[in-house]
């Protein structure tokens, strides 16, 4: 598979940018405010930070299993399944941050190293799609496009409840 170097670079912006696009929609913001959740809105700002955390655990580990191993079966995780298993929705907002900060700038140091050929690197995953194939860029896509879904909701979300005030 051919990959596109320009398609590399967009998601390499995209993963580098989420942990400041974090830090900067909720910067100064109180604890109260980040766990904060309604009826209308039951995901807090923390809360959909856990699940991203979730998200990047599993997905940054298909992403590395990919690297190391020459075209491994893998089976599928839910980041909804591996978050259960974690702490993360109880964690103070900053600490949680500050690991996902840390977590993210590993991953951008694995892909950063990885030629272009390499992004074409894949596994076949089980327990989804029967025999569902997989590409280090197709999952580093995949966790691009989820993150700013999400970034986009708790800018959203702290918008509105800024103009409720």
């Amino acid at each position: 598979m051919e990959v596109d170097p320009s398609e590399i670079k967009k998601v390499l912006k995209i993963l580098t940018a989420t942990p400041h696009r974090i830090k900067s929609s909720t910067k100064g913001l109180d604890q109260i405010r980040l766990h904060f959740n309604s009826d209308e809105e039951p995901w807090s700002v923390n809360d959909i930070l856990a699940h991203l955390r979730a998200s990047a655990d599993v997905w940054g580990k298909s992403i590395a299993a990919m690297i190391v191993q020459d075209h491994p079966i893998l089976r599928y995780m839910s980041p909804r399944t591996w978050i259960r298993k974690r702490d993360y929705p109880q964690q103070e907002f900053q600490i949680s941050v500050a690991a996902f900060t840390k977590q993210r700038g590993e991953l951008l140091k694995l892909l950063k190293s990885l030629s272009t050929e390499d992004w074409s690197r894949g596994a076949t995953f089980t327990a989804t799609t029967k025999g569902r194939e997989q590409t280090v860029l197709s999952y580093a896509q995949r966790m691009a496009r989820h993150e700013d879904e999400h970034c986009i909701q708790i800018e959203e979300l702290l918008k509105r409840t800024r103009n409720n005030k």
